[in-house]
């Protein structure tokens, strides 16, 4: 646990980690975890959250779910639109009750930081986390030890990197396969007889998808990536409620609902 030499260097940046450290006892011996004032404060203004492929059939029941680029396919929930605002987590920094919450989010504020070629690992603190302090209910360390919430955060990251690495193995199959297009989610206010565009995106063509010779579309079910990809397909029917879901938040009109709400 503790940084050497010999650990992974910490580099670059992680998403929604504001100051990321090696996580070690010299440094956070004496640091604990307290419920913060807000829970998910911390991720308020994301208006998408990393997905790995084994939460897509949790989250496609609450997020349109899409691909970051065409250079990295890798999944994100979508939880807000037009503004910098995460349309799922209140005022109060609470999660809506009865919604997937992704797992790079349940981890924080811990994370992974991985060896540049090769398969080290090393566990990095977000130590900006509001509810990160000295002599917090939840230390992270007993007597020079990961504590039992230490231990378990790791395991938790342990797992989820396995899982992330799977899902470079599915974004890397996507590059192979001419499935994945540039799609757009509009509205049409009462009213007007022209749709709005208020969203372009990457994610799974339907159409494309069916078309597929039968030997690919085999291979994708046999190694468990087809029912991801359907999965996907259906999450798109969120647009609608993520756009009714900020018209509520903002209490916007059909006509209004398309502009810029936070300044």
């Amino acid at each position: 646990m503790s940084e050497t030499a010999a650990s992974p260097q910490l580099s670059g940046q992680m998403f929604l980690f504001e100051k990321p450290e090696l996580i070690n006892k010299e440094q956070h011996g004496d640091l604990g975890v307290s419920q913060p004032e807000k829970r998910f404060g911390f991720c308020a203004s994301a208006r998408a959250i990393p997905l790995t492929v084994s939460e897509i059939p949790a989250a496609m029941k609450d997020y349109p779910i899409v691909f970051a680029s065409q250079d990295q396919m890798i999944p994100l929930a979508i939880t807000g639109l037009i503004d910098d605002v995460n349309l799922f987590v209140d005022e109060k920094g609470d999660w809506e009750a009865n919604r997937y919450v992704p797992g790079y989010l349940r981890r924080y504020p811990f994370g992974v930081a991985s060896e540049t070629g090769g398969d080290r690992i090393a566990i990095v603190l977000d130590v900006a986390y509001s509810g990160l302090q000295k002599g917090g209910d939840m230390p992270l360390f007993n007597n020079g030890e990961p504590s039992d919430m230490t231990k378990q955060a790791i395991d938790f990251c342990k797992n989820y990197e396995e899982d992330r690495h799977r899902t470079n193995a599915f974004a890397e199959q996507m590059k192979t396969l001419d499935i994945v297009k540039g799609q757009s989610a509009q509205f049409t206010p009462v009213g007007e007889s022209e749709p709005r565009t208020f969203a372009e995106y990457l994610s799974i063509e339907e159409a494309a998808l069916k078309d597929l010779p039968g030997d690919k579309l085999i291979e994708l079910r046999d190694n468990g990536s087809l029912p991801i990809l359907y999965a996907m397909v259906m999450s798109m029917a969120n647009w609608r409620n993520l756009l009714q879901r900020r018209a509520t938040r903002f209490s916007l009109t059909d006509q209004d609902i398309l502009r810029p709400a936070v300044n």
